[in-house]
C-alpha cells in the first residue's frame, strides 16, 4: 500500500517486503530525473529513531533538493524480541528495493549508494559486509555519519579526547554506555557476536569507497576513526571529514553545521566516481 505525503507530492511512504515482514520506507523523489540515489538509515542507538526525525527526514529533504533520490529506511528497532540480525535484514531489504528503484529511475549504477548515521551507520556497514560475503549487489559507495562500529570502543586520538573532555559526563559515550547499547542490539543471549554486527572488527578487503563524516566532540569518534584507518589499510578509497564545532548526532540538529555537512554529502553523492577514481 502506498500513502502519499500531502505536504509534498514527491515524498511517499511505502512498505517493501523483508524477511521479518514489510519494512517501512519513505521515498524522496526530486524534480526531474534523479542525478544520484541514496538508501539512508537514521541513528538512535539501535532502539530509537524514526522516519520523522531530522536525521532522517531533514537530511533526505535537503539531498532531494540537490537532485538526489533518497529512500529512507524505517528499520525495526531493537528491543525485547527484536535483536540483530532483524534491523540488518530490514536495511538489506530496503537496499535491494531502493537500488532497483534508483536504476529503474535512470540513476547510473555508480551513483547508487547506501548510507547511515550513528547506529544506522553500523547497520549499513554490516549490510555491506553481508553483501560482500554473499555475492550480492554491493553499493557503488558508502556514506557513514559518526558511526558506531565497535562494541568495545577504540581509544580516541588525543585531539578527539580533548574535544570530548569538554562535554557533560552523560554525553561522552563511556565504554559502559557503549556496552549497554550493544547488549540492547545483540540481545541478552548473544554469545558469539557476528562480525557484521560490529563492522569495525571486520576484514574490510573489497569494501566500497566510503565517505566517513565525524562530529568533533563525540565519544564515538574513536570508532569511526579506527574504521577509517582500517579502510585505508585495506586499500579502500576514503574521504574523511570532521565537522568542526559539532557533537554526536549533528545531522539531527539543522543549523549551520548541518548545512555545511549536507553540502559535503551532496557533493560526494553526485561526484563520488570522480572523487575516488
Amino acid at each position: 500500500m502506498t500513502v502519499t505525503d500531502d505536504r509534498t507530492p514527491d515524498i511517499t511512504d511505502r512498505t517493501v517486503p523483508g524477511p521479518h515482514g514489510d519494512v517501512d520506507v519513505r521515498v524522496y523523489t526530486p524534480t526531474g530525473p534523479p542525478a544520484a540515489a541514496l538508501v539512508w538509515a537514521h541513528g538512535g542507538g539501535f532502539a530509537a529513531g524514526d522516519l520523522d526525525m531530522p536525521e532522517s527526514d531533514a537530511v533526505a529533504r535537503r539531498l532531494q533538493e540537490s537532485g538526489i533520490l533518497v529512500v529512507a529506511v524505517g528499520y525495526r528497532l531493537a528491543g525485547p524480541g527484536t535483536y540483530y540480525p532483524v534491523p540488518s535484514d530490514d536495511v538489506l531489504a530496503a537496499w535491494r528495493w531502493g537500488r532497483d528503484l534508483a536504476l529503474s529511475s535512470g540513476v547510473a549504477p555508480g551513483l547508487v549508494q547506501l548510507g547511515g548515521a550513528s547506529a544506522g551507520g553500523n547497520l549499513v556497514a554490516g549490510a555491506v559486509l553481508r553483501l560482500l560475503a554473499d555475492g550480492g549487489d554491493v553499493p557503488a559507495a558508502v556514506f557513514l555519519a559518526y558511526p558506531t562500529l565497535h562494541d568495545v570502543p577504540p581509544a580516541e586520538s588525543p585531539v578527539a579526547a580533548l574535544a570530548v573532555a569538554g562535554l557533560p559526563q552523560d554525553q561522552r559515550w563511556s565504554a559502559a554506555d557503549v556496552a549497554a547499547m550493544y547488549r540492547g542490539f545483540l540481545g541478552p543471549e548473544q554469545r558469539d557476536v557476528p562480525v557484521p554486527a560490529v563492522p569495525g572488527t571486520a576484514d574490510l578487503e573489497g569494501f566500497p569507497p566510503t565517505f566517513v563524516l565525524t562530529s568533533e566532540a563525540d565519544g564515538l569518534r574513536g570508532s569511526a576513526d579506527e574504521f577509517t584507518r582500517r579502510l585505508v589499510f585495506a586499500g579502500t578509497p576514503v574521504f574523511s571529514c570532521c565537522e568542526a564545532g559539532t557533537e554526536h548526532g549533528h545531522l539531527n540538529r539543522p543549523g549551520p553545521a548541518f548545512d555545511a555537512s549536507l553540502r559535503r554529502v551532496a557533493h560526494w553523492l553526485l561526484n563520488s566516481p570522480a572523487l575516488v577514481g
